[in-house]
């Protein structure tokens, strides 16, 4: 079956910009890929990341045939997203981080980007506070740690434990003295409303998602005359026992039909 949106990360981190593309454009067909053969992108090399977004992106144009990729990954968007445009002929809407909302609602102009190693090292990130956060204070902080916990269980855990999961990072921040942050790995939102939670009520925290759905709609809107249309999920690599149990888990919470290997 012809899927005209795919999504496109290494893992679960684009799930809620997936649920709020559906939200917004039920009627769209579309699926989810999260390329695992290759997780975590946040701690290879510029290199590796364009190679191995080049691979998988090659696997889902010959099995899914979509007519536009959403990379809903900060780190390949950042090092990669030029490549896949240069390299396929289909459009590509990336996820970069909100360097430019959080640099509007800053008042001190102190502003706290949470990213992978790889998206904080990118000179894409350089270029963007560059261009629209001239004059602010950047803490930048690589968390690997946490994407991993986010990945491996930690959204459907209790509340207290996800607390505790993000607090180093929202100590870090207070320490300081920003007053936005930008979550800026798409595995972060899984999270959002603990970070929320625990850097209220001093710091704001700001995402990419609301701009990106818009504009991937804006780019290839939906048909205006389909039903509702069921999603699917596939995902790259060997589907241990392990996997097979998360991924029916967060196809459930996400409404996704669990397809296994693409």
């Amino acid at each position: 079956m012809h899927k005209k949106y795919v999504f496109l990360d290494s893992g679960i981190g684009g799930l809620p910009y997936f649920r709020y593309f559906h939200k917004k454009a039920p009627q769209a067909s579309a699926a989810y890929v999260a390329d695992l053969e290759h997780f975590p992108y946040g701690e290879k090399t510029r290199e590796d990341v364009i190679k191995y977004a080049l691979g998988v992106t090659e696997k889902i144009i010959n099995r899914l045939d979509p007519a536009m990729v959403i990379v809903v990954c900060n780190t390949m968007s950042t090092a990669a997203l030029d490549a896949l445009r240069k390299h396929f002929s289909i459009p590509f809407v990336g996820t970069v981080p909100a360097v430019k909302v959080a640099a509007e609602v800053s008042v001190n102009k102190c502003i706290g980007i949470i990213a992978t190693a790889r998206t904080i090292n990118d000179p894409y990130l350089d270029k963007l506070i560059e261009s629209f956060a001239v004059g602010c204070t950047i803490e930048k902080r690589a968390d690997a740690e946490l994407v991993a916990k986010i990945e491996n269980g930690l959204i459907t855990a209790p509340d207290e434990e996800k607390r505790k999961a993000v607090m180093p990072a929202i100590r870090q921040f207070k320490d300081a003295g920003v007053d936005t942050i930008v979550l800026a790995c798409t595995h972060f939102l899984h999270l959002a409303d603990t970070f929320i939670e625990c850097a209220a009520p001093e710091i704001k925290v700001v995402d990419s998602l609301p701009g990106v759905v818009s504009h991937a709609l804006d780019v290839l809107p939906p048909p205006s005359d389909m039903k509702a249309a069921r999603s699917s999920c596939y995902v790259t690599g060997e589907i241990t026992e392990r996997i097979d149990r998360l991924y029916r888990g967060y196809c459930e919470l996400f409404d996704l039909d669990w397809k296994g290997s693409l």
